[in-house]
């Protein structure tokens, strides 16, 4: 978690319990209805093929920390030799042992090459995968504490390893809901080798809402998810941890296993996603810094609709990759971290309750359940002003995509979809 000294006490605030319940798994319609590409709606509302002509992320790495990038036909040729730091799978960093890896991948650099060109494409197609492949948490096998005892063991070496692999920006769509000194330390590491690094906030956010490592962790941009209307979905978690938001709601892309295609819903996608944006803006500018890059990202951001600077559920506010690249303003001093939350970097213990999850897994997600202990947070919305400088906002053709996702389903049979 975050030290107490440097991000404090996260707001717990009751609100009604009639949020919709989240649509998790929405039947396979006829294959003929609509292209992959064209289901792809989080594309349609960045503007992606605008953002093409300014940059692909050509010349940048992103490291994946998850379950194993496997040579999906969407990824061929994007995927670096990378690292095993998970031996007691079978395979290695290239054998995807839930599909999730891939998954964040494709999210990022999928190309669209599948069938004649049209595959499922990530935001930044450009970018090249550095594939680090770490354990799962098993609870089924393993206590808590002995996964949490993983988690912070390997983690950090993973981390560390991407750092000095040249990987740019470090993405992390998993957590655990116990830090460490020594993920703190890797952190610090992979900051001050010129690194990001981008983690999920995780999806209690309408369940406990526990806090997740390394989200929490000082130095990481925290990231929670957002629908085509710029509201938080309900399971994303909330708190002084959230840093950006990204759309994190039945994003459709390339995936590991089975058919090699997925349409996830959960903040993993969203980091994703907020890994891709910055791997954009670096490609344009591979001069700029780490702190840069975060304050541009931040400063073109579509604020919270309240007006507020930031707030605990959607941060600083939306990810607009193309303002960045088309009007990003000043970037500000190269050795400034925009965000302040490295004054203090010691750890501090997580929950009593905690357990390591990732932040999604390739098993077929359950329902969300009509009723929980704890009472729901507010799904607040963030707001694109219509003076963007050029851009189209945060979203092109608000609600047209998401109508159609909802309206025919899945216009692929072997789509499958999952929490992430």
């Amino acid at each position: 978690m975050r030290t107490s000294s440097v991000r404090q006490s996260r707001a717990r605030v009751a609100a009604s319990a009639a949020l919709g319940m989240l649509l998790v798994g929405i039947a396979s319609a006829p294959a003929h209805a609509e292209s992959i590409r064209d289901q792809q709606w989080h594309l349609d509302a960045f503007g992606a093929e605008e953002i093409w002509k300014h940059s692909t992320g050509e010349g940048v790495t992103v490291a994946v920390l998850d379950s194993g990038v496997e040579n999906n036909r969407d990824l061929r040729g994007q995927v670096l030799k990378g690292k095993d730091f998970a031996p007691d799978q079978p395979g290695d960093e290239n054998t995807d042992y839930t599909g999730h890896g891939t998954g964040m991948a494709g999210l990022i650099a999928g190309t669209g090459e599948r069938d004649g060109g049209n595959g499922a494409f990530g935001l930044a197609p450009g970018v090249k995968i550095l594939p680090v492949r770490v354990p799962g948490a098993d609870m089924g096998k393993v206590s808590q504490a002995v996964a949490l005892e993983e988690f912070n063991r390997v983690m950090p070496q993973a981390i560390r390893y991407a750092a000095d692999s040249g990987a740019k920006v470090i993405n992390i769509s998993q957590g655990a809901s116990e830090g460490s000194q020594q993920l703190t330390d890797a952190v610090r590491y992979a900051l001050g080798k010129g690194s990001l690094v981008f983690a999920a906030v995780g999806n209690t956010g309408d369940k406990l809402n526990l806090v997740e490592y390394p989200a929490a962790t000082p130095g990481v941009v925290g990231v929670g998810a957002i629908d085509s209307k710029l509201k938080r979905i309900p399971m994303s978690q909330y708190g002084s941890q959230v840093d950006i938001v990204a759309p994190g709601k039945d994003t459709v892309h390339a995936c590991g296993g089975g058919t090699g295609l997925c349409k996830s819903t959960g903040t993993s996608a969203a980091t994703a996603l907020a890994s891709a944006a910055a791997a954009l803006l670096w490609s344009k500018h591979p001069d700029w810094t780490n702190n840069q890059v975060l304050r541009v990202m931040l400063n073109t951001a579509a604020k919270p609709s309240g007006g507020e600077k930031r707030s605990d559920y959607l941060g600083y506010g939306g990810i607009r990759p193309l303002r960045t690249l088309k009007t990003p303003g000043d970037p500000g001093p190269a050795d400034v971290r925009p965000i302040d939350d490295l004054t203090e970097a010691t750890a501090t213990p997580g929950e009593a309750t905690a357990s390591a999850t990732p932040s999604g897994n390739a098993a077929p997600p359950s329902p969300a359940p009509s009723g929980s202990s704890a009472a729901p947070a507010p799904a607040p919305a963030a707001q694109a002003s219509a003076d963007d400088g050029g851009d189209t906002g945060l979203w092109i053709g608000l609600g047209v995509g998401a109508a159609v996702l909802l309206a025919i389903g899945v216009a692929v049979p072997v789509l499958r979809s999952r929490r992430g």
